[in-house]
């Protein structure tokens, strides 16, 4: 097992049924899905050998747990995902990860990928968005790391272990033909198919054993329509009233749970941290506790708001256990539901005061370890009860078109639930505005926390400002093979380039050079990568002299560049990398968008041509002014004066449908006897 992993490339083969063939290059199918990921920084497809029948070994050994944790993070690509209507950052698709881990370990056995994610997902290693399951492969479960807000000390990494079904056999003698004295030898399934053996099933596990782990599946069941109602009742109705009951049934029984969940954290952590016994300090207690659970209890409650909600759907249900409908009972309460767009906006921060109490109150720690162990908790750390708020929301949509699908059209319900799925996606809408707005502020403060500049070149970026915003972020390289790396922030107003140092958990943001104001900002490669369109203006790239950029000069064999010019006084030129043509062509997008914005807010005129054709060659305009209380306008010209009416003549509609009034200039007395070298137009 401590064997190198060159020496396992090159001398040691796949352990489990090497029939898996996890060394033979992955499908078509599975190379395809990897391609469609083209902004990754260090994508898979970049390392791939051209020469598709060459038998590749694993990346790392399969069978070490901490390897296969490092390289996947490494490969996987993280960006903003969207699951029931909600938006979560740095995250990836429950397929993406099992795409990546294929890759890895080299296996077309998407299965075994599976099994091996689930042994990183049991490690904490990720976790489901909703803290509800645990790995799928699925393309619609959204999956994120890890992490934490606030810097700790530096430690081994999380994940550590062997995943037997990809070791080896410790056993020297252990080979294919010959089974292995060992029951757990990783090659036994093998070794009993090539000799037509059959496995003594053992012991039987004790029925207690499987308890826990179908313990919810049991709980679920029990709480089927089907199963709450008489026999009769059931077989009274057709198989689509059945389904309708179902669903309405699951809307009422999860809406319990989810007041359950709220008394769960008010009873075991909110009221506990604000008694006596308490492990927060006084003069600090009302504040963490405030900041961790902001509303869920306190006003503007949403313990209130949900328990109200769960007792009318329940009344409902007890009035008839055929529920006719349920559109106007949440037309009633959809309307109360702002608390949760309240508790959306902090949510960011009361994770952020939670990682930092722990991480300084050695009391506070031992409390969350005591309470997480408890049976009440179901297992669920405090994080996965403190994001059930925002995704019980995003669940309301899916749940009431499932029931809007089997009802009948002369059913109330029919339209009463489109008004209601109007107005909670309008809720999920400003739920994601306002926890994006959060978690801009929260980045833009801790990033001005941390942002260290050289002796004498402090800039007050003015990063705190009200309405400032983060839009965007990625790594650059000084040149084409150099490892260190460079970060990029581009904010409304300005480029920073820092170089961030990791020390432990600490980063270290250093500013690499000066920043430069967008309106200072030019791009050499601007106009080459994304071309003019109608009238639009950049900053003008020419005001520095240089040779312009070809198409060979950017080829990916020299990397992917990026000329930072910042214009002016006291200006630089810097050129930095890319990993790739995209990520390039999405920054100088972002740049692009980010400048017009900003000309579009400092616009405070309109203009109008006054002469377009008349003035020309070098017969330059270089001041205008109105007298003759504005009738007439004077112009100054490096030929000389230039005097002519202000009269429109006519106005027209042109071929594309807008109102153009033009203006037509006589130019009665364009020449005067006292300004020498004048002369007629």
């Amino acid at each position: 097992m401590a064997s190198s992993t060159s020496t396992y490339e090159h001398a040691r083969t796949m352990s489990m049924a090497s029939s898996i063939a996890p060394t033979v290059v992955p499908s078509d199918s599975d190379s395809a899905t990897l391609v469609q990921r083209p902004s990754r920084s260090k994508s898979i497809e970049s390392e791939r050998p051209q020469t598709a029948t060459k038998i590749r070994p694993p990346l790392v050994y399969p069978a070490l747990l901490s390897r296969v944790a490092e390289c996947f993070r490494q490969k996987i690509y993280v960006g903003d995902r969207t699951k029931n209507e909600l938006t979560y950052k740095n995250a990836f698709s429950g397929s993406e990860a099992v795409d990546v881990l294929s890759y890895i370990i080299r296996t077309t056995d998407r299965n075994l990928a599976l099994l091996l994610g689930r042994a990183l997902d049991a490690q904490k290693f990720f976790h489901d968005v909703t803290y509800e399951h645990r790995l799928r492969d699925s393309q619609s479960e959204m999956y994120q790391f890890k992490e934490t807000l606030v810097d700790e000390p530096e430690e081994k990494s999380s994940v550590n272990g062997v995943f037997v079904l990809l070791s080896e056999c410790y056993s020297p003698t252990c080979t294919r033909e010959q089974l292995c004295y060992s029951i757990a030898c990783p090659r036994r399934l093998e070794q009993v198919s090539r000799l037509n053996l059959k496995i003594n099933p053992g012991l039987r596990k004790d029925d207690a054993t499987n308890l826990h782990d179908d313990e919810a599946d049991q709980t679920d069941e029990q709480k089927l329509w089907i199963n709450s109602v008489p026999k009769e009742i059931a077989d009274a109705v057709g198989e689509r009233e059945k389904k309708r009951q179902e669903v309405i049934s699951e809307i009422c029984y999860t809406e319990r749970d989810f007041v359950k969940d709220l008394e769960y954290l008010r009873d075991f952590w909110i009221l506990p941290l604000r008694s006596k016994q308490s492990p927060i300090p006084p003069q600090r207690r009302e504040k963490v506790v405030k900041t961790i659970f902001s509303n869920i209890i306190d006003h503007p409650s949403i313990h209130t708001v949900s328990s109200r909600f769960a007792s009318s759907l329940t009344n409902r249900q007890q009035k008839d256990p055929i529920v006719h409908n349920i559109g106007d009972v949440f037309l009633e309460f959809v309307p109360q539901f702002e608390p949760f767009i309240w508790y959306g906006s902090k949510q960011l921060e009361g994770k952020f005061g939670f990682e930092n109490e722990r991480s300084i109150n050695q009391q506070f720690s031992g409390f969350v370890d005591e309470i997480e162990r408890k049976r009440e908790s179901r297992k669920l750390e405090l994080n996965g009860y403190l994001t059930k708020p925002t995704t019980r929301l995003a669940r309301y949509p899916l749940l009431l078109e499932n029931v809007l699908k089997y009802t009948e059209d002369d059913n109330p319900d029919k339209a009463d639930i489109p008004k209601v799925l109007t107005m909670i996606r309008d809720l999920l809408g400003r739920v994601n505005a306002e926890s994006g707005k959060a978690e801009n502020r929260f980045n833009l403060r801790r990033l001005h926390e941390q942002l260290r500049f050289k002796p004498n070149e402090k800039v007050d970026l003015r990063l705190t400002e009200e309405g400032r915003e983060l839009v965007f972020k990625s790594q650059f390289k000084k040149s084409p093979t150099d490892p260190a790396e460079i970060t990029a922030f581009l904010f409304d107003h300005a480029v920073l380039l820092v170089r961030i140092k990791q020390k432990g958990k600490i980063e270290d943001i250093t500013a690499y050079r000066r920043p430069i104001p967008l309106e200072l900002l030019a791009i050499r490669e601007m106009d080459e990568v994304i071309p003019l369109q109608g009238s639009i203006k950049r900053s003008s790239s020419s005001l520095i002299p240089s040779i312009r950029t070809t198409a060979s000069d950017t080829k990916k064999g020299e990397g992917w560049p990026i000329t930072f010019r910042h214009l002016g006084k006291a200006g630089y030129e810097q050129t930095l990398y890319a990993s790739n043509q995209a990520a390039r062509k999405k920054w100088l997008e972002f740049i692009d968008n980010a400048q017009q914005r900003l000309r579009a807010r400092a616009d405070f005129f309109n203009t109008t041509p006054i002469s377009s054709n008349f003035f020309g060659g070098t017969n330059q305009v270089n001041c205008v002014t109105p007298f003759d209380g504005g009738r007439k306008l004077l112009y100054g010209t490096d030929s000389g004066i230039y005097v002519s009416d202000r009269k429109i003549l006519y106005a027209y509609e042109d071929e594309k449908g807008e109102d153009v009034v033009e203006a037509i200039d006589f130019w009665k007395n364009n020449r005067r006897s006292d300004v020498p070298g004048s002369s007629s137009p």
